[in-house]
C-alpha cells in the first residue's frame, strides 16, 4: 500500500486530469477500499488542528457534529457495524456524549473506534465507548480531564489540594496561596468538580456497558480505567500521550493494526490522505463514509 510520499504522488498524478478533485477522488478510492476489506460501515473523524489555528472552535468536537453524522450515516446498512475512525484533539463533553449515545442508537454496541495517530480528550472518551479500540505503534489516546475556559478542570483541583496541604504544613503559605487562587471566578471550581464528574460517569458507563459488557468483573476494570486517565499525578497534562502499550496496561480492549499487515496499510493510507487534505490549514473537519459522502468545515481567516 502506499506511504505518504506515494499518497502525495498519486493526488499529483490525478490532479493532472482532475484539478482539484484530486485529493477527493484518491482519498475516498483508499476509504472505500478500506470498507471492502473489513466488510463493514467506515466513517472518518478528521480534524485539521494540528495545521490549523487553534482558536477556531469547529477543530473541536461540538455539537454541529451531530449534522454531520445524519448526513454521512443515511444509507448506510446498520447491521454490519460501525468503524469510526477518530482523530480529533477532544472537545465539548455534552457533544460527545450525545455524538455517542446516537452512533449507538444506530449500530448498537457493534462500533469500533481506529485511531491512526491521535484521539485526545473528548476524542478518549468517545474512543472509550466502543466495543474495542485498534491502535498501532504510533497511535495515542488522551486524558480525559475537561477543560473549563480553557483551563484544565483536573489541574485547578489539584492546585487547590496542594494549596491546602501546604498551609496545613506551614500556614506562613496561606498569603501566597491566596494571591494563587485569587485568579480563580468562585463558581470555577464548582464548574470544575462537576466536569470532571460528568466525564468520569461518561467514560465508566460507557465501559461497562459497551467494551466490557458481560464481563463479570466489569465495573472493576471501567473503574480502574477511569481512575488512569483522569489522575493527574499520573497523566501530568492534558496534552499526555497514551500510547498503545499503556492502553492494554490500563485494560483498554486494544487491537493492533500491526496484527493484518492488510488492515494496517489501510488505515495509514487513508490516515494519510486525509493529513494531505489538511496540511493547507484550509481544511477544518471533514465527517466522511466510504461511499463517498462528506460534511467538511473550512478554516475562516
Amino acid at each position: 500500500m502506499p506511504n505518504w510520499n506515494d499518497v502525495l504522488t498519486e493526488i499529483a498524478a490525478e490532479a493532472q486530469t482532475h484539478g482539484d478533485m484530486a485529493q477527493d477522488l484518491v482519498r475516498r478510492k483508499y476509504l472505500a477500499q478500506l470498507s471492502a476489506h473489513t466488510g463493514r460501515n467506515t466513517i472518518a473523524y478528521y480534524s485539521g488542528w494540528l495545521a490549523s489555528n487553534p482558536n477556531n472552535p469547529q477543530l473541536y468536537v461540538n455539537d454541529g457534529d451531530k449534522n454531520a453524522f445524519m448526513t454521512v450515516v443515511h444509507g448506510c446498512e446498520f447491521e454490519k457495524g460501525l468503524d469510526l475512525i477518530l482523530h480529533t484533539p477532544g472537545g465539548d463533553i455534552a457533544a460527545a456524549e450525545s455524538l455517542v449515545d446516537y452512533l449507538h442508537q444506530l449500530f448498537g454496541s457493534d462500533i469500533r473506534v481506529i485511531v491512526p495517530q491521535l484521539a485526545m480528550s473528548a476524542g478518549t472518551m468517545i474512543a472509550c465507548s466502543a466495543a474495542s479500540i485498534i491502535m498501532g505503534k504510533q497511535s495515542s489516546l488522551g486524558p480525559i480531564d475537561p477543560q473549563i475556559q480553557n483551563v484544565p478542570a483536573i489541574g485547578v483541583l489539584a492546585e487547590l489540594d496542594k494549596a491546602a496541604a501546604d498551609i496545613k504544613e506551614d500556614a506562613a503559605k496561606l498569603e501566597l496561596w491566596r494571591m494563587i487562587i485569587g485568579k480563580y471566578h468562585p463558581t470555577l471550581v464548582v464548574s470544575c468538580e462537576q466536569a470532571v464528574k460528568w466525564a468520569k460517569e461518561f467514560v465508566e458507563s460507557s465501559l461497562k456497558t459497551v467494551m466490557f459488557a458481560g464481563d463479570g468483573d466489569a465495573e472493576e476494570k471501567s473503574k480502574a480505567i477511569v481512575e488512569f486517565l483522569s489522575d493527574f499525578d499520573s497523566t501530568r497534562h492534558h496534552s499526555r500521550h497514551i500510547n498503545i502499550n499503556r492502553c492494554k496496561e490500563i485494560g483498554l480492549k486494544i487491537v493492533q493494526m500491526e496484527d493484518d499487515d492488510t488492515l494496517q496499510d489501510l488505515i495509514l493510507t487513508v490516515h494519510h490522505c486525509y493529513i494531505h487534505a489538511m496540511d493547507n490549514g484550509r481544511v477544518a473537519k471533514v465527517v466522511e463514509n466510504d461511499r463517498g459522502t462528506a460534511h467538511v468545515r473550512l478554516n475562516v481567516n
